[in-house]
């Protein structure tokens, strides 16, 4: 059978140059199931990807393989465009049961294109419409997707430097990373200060930024380096947002559906958004993206947003049986214990290593941030970002079988997303692979970085 270069070499060969997984996960996939993958050359790993938080129950879950069969045998339509259908029915109706009482009984949702960003784009044009007005707020680290709106709300300059004209009237504002606090300060005083810069720039007559349209936020950044916010500075910016009047928007593409430990990690704060955008998990690992809204922002006109696969049907059946299945079994609850096992266990590898500067994160979405302890630390305690050991960290769990995710700034951030699904044994040997890979990657590459300076 063909191995993995043969697969590789073709598909660099035929893609776009614009691939990026298989740059540093260079591996085919041939068989998943759960959490294992088995690549062509019948070589194991533990996925902590999982299609970057799409996959909640993992690869080929039982309930989502089923939920799909009994569409294909049933002789449902797969397209629909957004003409209703019983699973599209049964579907919005799960979707609003999981959503707190005083959002759904208001709610009315909107069928993206089939992607994240999609649906960012969709929720922009619905508060640029409701409200009138043209500029938006977003956050330093934020990730909001590559199209070309979604990526001019995005703090990431990378994907940005040779895109002229992105969408414009964005403005950014520093969120709560207390690690490297941008008011040098950390903690509650950081946050604090954090939003009190919110709300007098917003009440600033002269302040440059034309009466927002809406604020978009991710409850804990993701790509941005696995960031959550503070719960108080999450109400701060609910009460800030409601008396300017400015409709909150909160991108949980990544975080919605038990990530975090909550079906919604804006639950945690016990606020409620004007505009909720959901994808990845949604459709129980087929491409599907919606948009949950106040009604009072529904004032758009017929065909004032549409997309031809926001009728996907076998998406939405395996939506519905993933949304179900996380309710049914509270695998919110699950996330919360084992992704605490899963931060206690880094929180002691960080004591025998050389090169963690912070664990952090929420339930099954956590961040190992990777320092260089030889330069010296700023007036928080923080030392620099070491990009470089981030990297070897990563092949080195890619050679003992452990797919891991890098990002934050500088791409230094060590991020595991494992599928909700995952037990505690599986996550003790995560963690032990991940304890052997960090001292094998700072043996090698603080002995070559020694060398270089002899």
């Amino acid at each position: 059978m063909p191995s993995n270069s043969h697969y590789l070499e073709s598909q660099k060969r035929r893609e776009s140059n614009a691939r990026t997984y298989p740059r540093k996960i260079p591996i085919a996939i041939r068989e998943a199931s759960g959490i294992r993958v088995k690549d062509a050359d019948g070589k194991m790993y533990y996925d902590c990807l999982a299609g970057a938080g799409t996959l909640a129950l993992g690869h080929n879950h039982p309930v989502v393989v089923q939920a799909i069969r009994d569409v294909l045998e049933s002789g449902l339509p797969l397209h629909t465009l957004d003409l209703t259908t019983p699973v599209k029915e049964a579907f919005v109706d799960e979707l609003f049961r999981l959503l707190p009482p005083s959002f759904a009984s208001r709610a009315r949702i909107q069928f993206c294109g089939p992607s994240g960003a999609d649906g960012v784009e969709a929720a922009v044009k619905l508060v640029k419409t409701a409200t009138g007005r043209r500029s938006m707020l977003s956050y330093q680290g934020g990730y909001h997707g590559m199209t070309h709106g979604a990526l001019g709300l995005t703090g990431n300059l990378q994907p940005k430097r040779d895109i002229a004209g992105l969408m414009p009237d964005v403005h950014f504002l520093p969120y709560p990373y207390s690690y490297r606090c941008p008011f040098e300060l950390g903690g509650e005083q950081g946050w604090r200060v954090g939003s009190k810069f919110i709300e007098r720039t917003l009440n600033d007559p002269e302040s440059g930024i034309a009466s927002p349209a809406g604020m978009i936020v991710e409850a804990v950044q993701g790509e941005g380096g696995v960031i959550p916010a503070p719960d108080e500075w999450l109400r701060e910016v609910r009460r800030i947002t409601k008396e300017s009047g400015i409709p909150l928007i909160m991108d949980e593409v990544q975080t919605g559906f038990g990530r975090t430990g909550a079906m919604f990690a804006f639950q945690h704060s016990g606020i409620v958004p004007d505009v909720l955008v959901l994808s990845k998990a949604i459709g129980g690992s087929l491409p599907l993206s919606v948009v949950v809204y106040s009604e009072e922002l529904d004032v758009w006109g017929p065909g004032a947003h549409a997309g031809t696969f926001r009728g996907n049907q076998l998406a939405m059946a395996a939506g519905l049986a993933t949304m179900a299945f996380i309710r049914e079994n509270r695998i919110d609850e699950h996330a919360t214990t084992i992704g605490g096992r899963l931060q206690e266990r880094l929180c002691q590898i960080q004591e025998q290593s050389s090169c963690i500067g912070e664990v952090r994160g929420r339930g099954l979405m956590i961040g190992v941030e990777i320092v260089d302890k030889r330069g010296g630390a700023d007036v928080l305690g923080s030392y620099p970002a070491m990009p470089e050991m981030a990297r070897a960290i990563q092949q080195a769990c890619l050679e003992r079988g452990l797919i891991i995710e890098l990002g934050g700034r500088h791409g230094s951030v060590v991020r595991f997303l494992p599928p909700l699904i995952v037990t505690e044994e599986q996550i003790e040997e995560i963690a032990a692979i991940f304890h052997d890979a960090v001292g094998a990657a700072e043996r090698v590459l603080l002995g070559v970085l020694q060398e270089a300076r002899i």
